[in-house]
């Protein structure tokens, strides 16, 4: 029997499973730019040319900021595209490094813990009193319903990646699995490029 045969797959299942939401959300959120986006658009040929603005159109934006802003969270921090410390964890090795992951995944998943808390109450809060919009009386309990949604996804995502960092910090030898693993600047620019230019990885170097 491996090491690994305890928690490995069921770390894996539970990746695997919180994967499809992350990039649903996400889809979402970038189908959202693309409409503000098209909706911008309108608004400025509208306004130029006929003199005639859509209608609430501020109110649209604003209702769109939290779909924009929070639903790709728990994405980015699947992928470790947050704000990280890079040039102080990638000095780390063993059980060192994962030390360091899991009290700052600790630490974020208490701060995530506190704004889904307070979103819901946010949310809670407009939807009692039937809170809209100033100018075209828009209700915004939807958008903010959708902050402690993408707050507790990503707090799914932050525990996940916590119990992965204990994982190795017990065992460093195991294979990492739902955790962020630092990557070097070269690798990173490396993939970018290929992911830009439409290549598989090892593609554009000749390798299998």
């Amino acid at each position: 029997m491996s090491r690994d045969s305890d928690s490995g797959p069921l770390m894996r299942r539970l990746d695997r499973a919180l994967a499809p939401v992350e990039d649903g959300a996400t889809l979402i959120a970038a189908f959202a730019i693309f409409a503000l986006m098209l909706l911008g658009v309108a608004q400025i040929l509208l306004r130029t040319l006929l003199n005639a603005p859509i209608s609430g159109y501020i109110d649209f934006v604003e209702l769109s900021m939290a779909t924009m802003a929070f639903l790709g969270a728990a994405y980015c921090q699947r992928l470790g595209s947050h704000v990280r410390m890079e040039l102080l964890v990638g000095r780390l090795h063993g059980r060192m490094l994962w030390l360091v992951e899991a009290f700052g995944i600790l630490v974020a998943l208490a701060v995530i813990g506190v704004l889904i808390w307070y979103s819901a109450q946010h949310f809670m809060r407009a939807y009692t009193l039937g809170d809209t919009t100033i100018d075209a009386r828009f209700p915004v309990w939807p958008s903010k319903l959708l902050v402690p949604i993408a707050f507790s996804v990503w707090f799914l995502r932050l525990l996940i990646q916590f119990a992965g960092s204990v994982r190795l910090l017990i065992d460093p030898a195991r294979e990492r699995i739902g955790v962020v693993t630092a990557r070097e600047v070269m690798e990173q620019a490396r993939e970018e490029i290929e992911e830009i230019m439409g290549e598989a990885p090892g593609e554009g170097d000749g390798r299998r």
